[in-house]
């Protein structure tokens, strides 16, 4: 493996684990590109440090003991893709949610692209169905016999 295929991995190890899992917002002024686009998050939240720090804020204060375990990580040329499980306890407002003190598990697919040694751009795919169900939001479906 190219040791900027490592340093790719590294940086996606970095942004999962201590960026976003231990709200380590020096680690994400180091990595994230003045430029990034998330195209997973909603409006206002979808650009640069900024709007970086404010989702991985929204989610910390909704689920402050989260973790986004990686399961694989592949990485080609410029492009990251790890395969996660987020686990935490809803103990704060999400997205208008109040808390339900449910512990929750979320997995997910996210696509990272890096330029210049940070990583400038996120496609992401989360069970966002299984969440709401899991906070009771959404019921589940009634069983078929």
């Amino acid at each position: 493996m190219s040791p900027q295929i490592e340093h790719h991995k590294t940086l996606v190890r970095q942004l999962l684990e201590d960026d976003i899992s231990r709200g380590d917002e020096a680690m994400a002024q180091r990595i994230i590109h003045p430029e990034f686009v998330d195209h997973t998050n909603p409006p206002g939240m979808q650009h640069g440090l900024a709007g970086h720090l404010a989702i991985v804020r929204l989610f910390r204060a909704a689920f402050p003991d989260q973790w986004w375990q990686i399961e694989d990580v592949i990485a080609e040329g410029d492009k990251v893709v790890a395969r996660t499980t987020m686990t935490g306890t809803h103990q704060g407002d999400f997205f208008g949610i109040p808390p339900t003190g449910r512990s929750v598990t979320l997995s997910g697919v996210h696509i990272m692209r890096i330029a210049d040694g940070q990583v400038i751009e996120h496609w992401g795919s989360n069970d966002d169905l299984g969440l709401m169900r899991q906070l009771g939001v959404i019921p589940e479906p009634n069983a078929v016999a």
